[in-house]
């Protein structure tokens, strides 16, 4: 697949075993380009990069103290850019947590296990279905 054609994903986790593991997983399948960041603040600075989708852990608060927790940087991310779905990754499985992260503007949240990746790519799966249907209704109406 030619490098144009591949989705880029942006991988935020402080847990760094479980952020190489998510991009080995990631770099196998030949539809993404990846890029990863320890720290919320690392992401925000290279948004200029413009992922298509930013996989981001909850807490972010393992290498530096007082480093913006997931919850902040996804604010950050939707208030530069808005249409970029963020998908919420986590080892807490408390329902009020998840909650949190959707009135939030998450699109996703997924408990941190050894299916992650699997569902991961299933959310990415859909956030790019519902991405060209929302293209394919444009087109129709503005020709209607």
């Amino acid at each position: 697949m030619s490098v144009e054609n591949k989705i880029k994903v942006f991988l935020v986790d402080d847990d760094a075993v479980f952020l190489k593991s998510l991009e080995i997983d990631f770099l196998q399948s030949a539809d993404f380009l990846v890029e990863t960041y320890a720290t919320g603040e690392l992401c925000i600075e290279n948004l200029s990069h413009c992922p298509d989708v930013i996989i981001l852990d909850y807490h972010l608060d393992g290498i530096t103290e007082g480093a913006m927790n997931g919850i902040k940087t996804l604010k950050k991310i939707k208030a530069r850019q808005p249409d970029t779905p963020v998908v919420m990754l986590s080892s807490q499985d408390k329902i009020e947590i998840a909650i949190n992260c959707m009135h939030s503007k998450a699109f996703d949240y997924v408990i941190k296990s050894e299916t992650a990746f699997v569902r991961l790519q299933k959310i990415i799966t859909t956030i790019f279905s519902i991405k060209k249907m929302e293209k394919e209704l444009n087109w129709y109406m503005d020709r209607v």
